[in-house]
């Protein structure tokens, strides 16, 4: 007999209402095991915010987040500050809330793609390599959720791709769920499950294929935005192939 798994993460008509001002109204979303669910919308849609009241950064006025009993969760925020006068290096940033193995330093860093960056000073990386920093700061916490808060901000258009690409493999590897915030909508399309378009509360919501025909998508983000993603998927078919051509 099939067993329904329990989500890992559940919101139920969750509102956030801030100086008489509604942030976030009635959303009810869930993340379940080996999913990659994507949340789009435009500035001051409350993604991020979403994202912050779902790990109980900020606390909601309505409705619940319920959460799987003893959720493992590492988290990618949308801003990390970096000072260039601090001497940070990537094993100390890794290490600022948790304590790890040299092992377990070189495993994340492995997974990561940048094993050989571990003693640079923060401040000197691209902005590829510190968004992989910090998702190898994500990995040291065996997350059973993965939260990315913008994972691609301030990289060029092939390194969005690779992290793209990077995400979507950890999801195999380790069987986590992803919640992710992006503005990417051609990436988006072609590496989620299942995409929520919010603002303020959730327009509409489904398989990519299904939500860029929408018309509540279409007004939010307007037919050209149908159109990039077509040319996308179109383009990089091949790259889904097993044999590699």
């Amino acid at each position: 007999m099939f067993k329904l798994v329990e989500p890992l993460i559940t919101t139920h008509r969750l509102g956030l209402t801030i100086a008489n001002r509604k942030i976030l109204d009635a959303v009810n979303l869930a993340v379940r095991e080996r999913e990659i669910v994507t949340i789009i919308g435009p500035n001051g849609a409350g993604k991020s915010t979403l994202v912050k009241v779902m790990l109980g950064l900020v606390q909601q006025t309505q409705g619940t987040v319920q959460r799987r009993e003893n959720l493992r969760v590492g988290y990618v925020p949308q801003r990390f500050p970096v000072t260039s006068n601090v001497p940070l290096s990537v094993r100390r940033l890794l290490t600022l809330t948790r304590k790890a193995t040299d092992a377990e330093l070189q495993q994340a860093l492995l997974e990561t793609g940048i094993e050989h960056l571990i003693n640079a000073r923060v401040a000197e990386l691209s902005g590829g390599e510190l968004q992989r920093a910090l998702l190898a700061r994500a990995l040291l916490r065996q997350p059973e959720l993965l939260v990315l808060d913008e994972p691609v901000q301030a990289v060029d258009f092939n390194g969005e791709l690779k992290l793209y690409e990077l995400i979507s493999s950890i999801r195999k590897s380790r069987g986590c769920g992803i919640l992710m915030v992006s503005h990417d909508l051609h990436m988006v399309m072609a590496e989620s499950d299942r995409v929520i378009c919010l603002n303020g509360h959730i327009c509409c919501e489904g398989k990519p294929a299904a939500v860029q025909k929408d018309p509540e998508f279409l007004k939010l983000f307007g037919p050209a935005a149908v159109r990039t993603i077509a040319a996308y998927t179109h383009h990089h078919d091949h790259d889904h192939e097993s044999h590699g051509h």
